[in-house]
């Protein structure tokens, strides 16, 4: 855990902005999940449609990871985040001058906030680089708790958008994400034992190591679960058990807080005991979360209990995959975490997705949610048939002082 030798190891100032920059790009990453019932019903979107509009940006955000990943090794984490903030504020406040009005408006912004989303694939190289082998779990765990913005969007924006209207919410979170630009400006700086750059070429070889496909699932299973939830629930809660926008907010956020809580957790754990038994308990735990809500509990509150447990688990999982990638692709953290977190990306835009396809063709959302229990499950046989392996072939590459 966080002690005297972790606060020597790195630089905190680096890691701290790295997860604010994480943290107010996630609250805008899901900002059209969290104000999703009220365009909805201004828009009078049918349910897949709705299950679109929420996914979009999290495939936008998926896909962009791997460019930004690129960016992150060709010119430095730092300039890349520069790069990504610029264009995300930008694209917000042209929004909100404009006054979307329409489900392809919606659509379009949803590709800009996909930028935010690509934060992921440069505030983790930024820290990870700064710290060694045996304190990765820790410190990629501080910087991925910004997964946390999404309970600030969650637990405001529907209140803002009752009160104002959600257009002017879109300016209104320009506020912050300037604060967090500011901080990320002065306070961060590139480690220096950053890797020399890469030829384009080299990119594709990753892609030829098993290990890295293996990776890529997994995180679509444990991420894409976290943050296809976190930009459905408001919507579920809204059309299943029938609170008011505000209402669903503030279930959603609760679910959220239980996931981006305990990232850190999940990568101390995973220090502590190893990434592969931790991340196969988790995913056993989300599977059987999601298995039973999907048979729709007789109250809203055996849903948000479900739902929380399977964030938990979701949540530490991220942590814990996070701890392995490194120490298995160190001197390719910069790519790997473009294409990890590009698949996290994509698992989060087939549950959000399927969730509003499942609603619309069959009126509950049980399939959506059994198919995405069963990744989990098709996870956790991938990691017991793998975990041989990687135990006894990893002593070759320095890992010395952490534990898979």
């Amino acid at each position: 855990m966080i002690n005297r030798e972790f606060l020597k190891a790195g630089h905190l100032p680096t890691l701290l902005s790295a997860f604010l920059y994480f943290d107010m790009s996630f609250m805008v990453w899901v900002l059209l999940g969290a104000l999703g019932v009220q365009i909805s019903a201004d828009l009078a979107l049918s349910p897949a449609q709705k299950g679109f509009m929420v996914a979009l940006p999290v495939l936008a955000g998926a896909l962009l990871r791997v460019v930004f990943g690129v960016l992150v090794d060709r010119f430095g984490p730092r300039r890349a985040g520069i790069i990504g903030q610029c264009i995300v504020i930008a694209g917000l406040i042209s929004a909100w001058l404009m006054k979307i009005d329409s489900y392809q408006g919606t659509l379009a912004l949803g590709v800009v906030l996909g930028v935010a989303g690509a934060s992921f694939a440069v505030a983790l190289p930024l820290a990870s680089r700064w710290y060694p082998p045996q304190y990765q779990g820790i410190a990629l765990g501080i910087a991925g708790a910004g997964n946390s913005g999404t309970v600030f969007a969650s637990l405001f924006a529907p209140g803002l958008a009752k009160a104002l209207g959600w257009n002017t919410v879109l300016g209104l979170a320009v506020i912050p994400l300037s604060v967090a630009f500011l901080v990320y400006l002065f306070a961060a700086k590139d480690s220096p034992s950053k890797p020399p750059a890469k030829k384009l070429a080299e990119y594709l070889d990753v892609l030829r190591m098993r290990d890295a496909w293996w990776f890529m699932f997994f995180y679509a299973v444990t991420f894409g679960g976290f943050v296809g939830l976190a930009s459905s629930l408001a919507i579920y809660f809204n059309t299943d058990y029938g609170l008011d926008a505000v209402t669903a907010g503030y279930f959603t956020a609760t679910c959220v807080f239980c996931g981006s809580l305990v990232r850190p957790i999940g990568g101390a754990l995973a220090d502590r005991f190893g990434g592969i038994r931790t991340l196969s308990m988790m995913y056993g735990i989300a599977a059987a979360m999601l298995v039973c809500v999907s048979f729709h509990p007789s109250t809203v509150y055996g849903a948000l209990a479900f739902f929380a447990v399977a964030m938990l688990a979701f949540g530490m999982g991220n942590g814990s995959v996070f701890q392995l990638v490194p120490q298995r692709f160190r001197h390719e953290i910069g790519v790997m975490t473009g294409l990890v977190g590009m698949t996290g990306g994509v698992g989060g835009f087939f549950l959000a997705s399927s969730l509003g396809l499942a609603k619309q063709l069959t009126g509950t959302y049980q399939i959506g949610l059994l198919g995405f229990a069963s990744l989990a499950v098709l996870a956790l046989v991938g990691i017991t048939v793998i975990k041989q392996r990687w135990r006894t072939t990893w002593g070759a590459i320095d890992v010395a002082g952490a534990r898979i």
